[in-house]
């Protein structure tokens, strides 16, 4: 995503951690490509390095291997650094119920680690991945950002703690933090292969291998999926925001819309198809629902878009095509 035109200063420093991962690589060129200077920091757990293998030799980049879990590495890697653009952390609300430990080791002693390490770096503003896992049980929709209700995973209780440590450290310390909870996003570099694979990237390759994709439950639960470009606008415009009222809080981050598993994979097919018309004809499978699944989500983005300006650009139909594109382009 081009983001010039949201005038982000060239000259600012910007650390990124989980830069090697699927949303922290795409904000680490989009941010190179602007003319940052971009550090990245990844323990390589989830995240190749092969997501930044086009920027690993630019003169403004810095790549640091090292685990948010230790927090020397994270004052080392905030140190002169104007903005930290907090991505790391261990997803998926499956892994957090087979191991919630380590979960919770990742992206809540490592989230600490990262607020007194920003702190004492006295960076300009502190903007985190918070999740839409935190609305929980809550069945009200579109989900507004000051209603919430009890998490249904280990995952989602990490995230909730990371927005209750963030308004602290604001409160307490005066520090600008921002966090924006993200609904389901999908696009390039998202990695389709492993257990905790997202579900459009799962979908994709097993249609481009002539195999079933597996639909948990009937296929009628529902996301607000959000293609990677707007959360690349979102995070440029948390930092840039002046508004008073614009920091310390959080926000949605998607598009407004919602769509039913069994109308993706439709749509996926569809769009695989045009690549390959074998595809048309494989079925679909359905199997159990997974524990820890929120029904339905569907965002509010009116905050975003009034605090922030935020306006998001690509509606799921939109984003589908480009990722389904790049799939197709880079794995087949």
């Amino acid at each position: 995503m081009n983001i010039t035109e949201l005038n982000l200063a060239p000259t600012l420093t910007i650390l990124v951690t989980g830069g090697a991962g699927f949303i922290g690589s795409n904000l680490c060129k989009a941010l190179i490509a602007n003319g940052n200077s971009v550090r990245a920091l990844d323990n390589l757990a989830t995240g190749k390095l092969e997501n930044i293998e086009a920027i690993k030799n630019h003169q403004n980049f810095t790549f640091i291997k090292g685990d948010i879990r230790d927090l020397e590495t994270c004052k080392n890697a905030c140190e002169s650094v104007d903005y930290v653009l907090h991505q790391a952390a261990l997803g998926s609300v499956p892994r957090s119920i087979n191991d919630p430990i380590t979960s919770n080791d990742v992206n809540v002693s490592g989230f600490l680690n990262m607020l007194v390490a920003a702190r004492d770096a006295q960076v300009k503003r502190f903007v985190y991945a918070a999740s839409s896992s935190t609305y929980g049980d809550s069945k009200d929709l579109p989900k507004v950002e000051d209603k919430i209700g009890k998490p249904l995973s280990p995952y989602a209780i990490t995230k909730y703690v990371n927005e209750l440590y963030a308004d602290v450290f604001g409160k307490t310390y005066n520090m600008e933090t921002i966090g924006l909870r993200y609904f389901n996003v999908f696009g390039r570099y998202q990695d389709p292969n492993g257990a905790y694979a997202a579900v459009i990237p799962k979908f994709v390759i097993s249609f481009m291998n002539h195999e079933s994709p597996t639909i948990n439950g009937d296929g009628s639960y529902s996301r607000d999926f959000t293609y990677i470009d707007n959360v690349i606008e979102a995070n440029v415009r948390a930092m840039i925001a002046t508004k008073p009222e614009a920091s310390k809080t959080v926000y949605n981050v998607a598009y407004g819309e919602r769509t039913t598993l069994n109308e993706l994979v439709v749509l996926i097919k569809q769009y695989l198809a045009e690549f390959d018309p074998k595809i048309g004809a494989i079925d679909i499978v359905y199997g159990q629902e997974r524990a820890g699944d929120v029904p339905h989500s569907l965002a509010s983005i009116d905050k975003a878009r009034n605090l922030l300006g935020y306006n998001p650009k690509y509606d799921m139909k939109t984003g589908l095509k480009e990722a389904v594109k790049w799939y197709w382009e880079n794995l087949k």
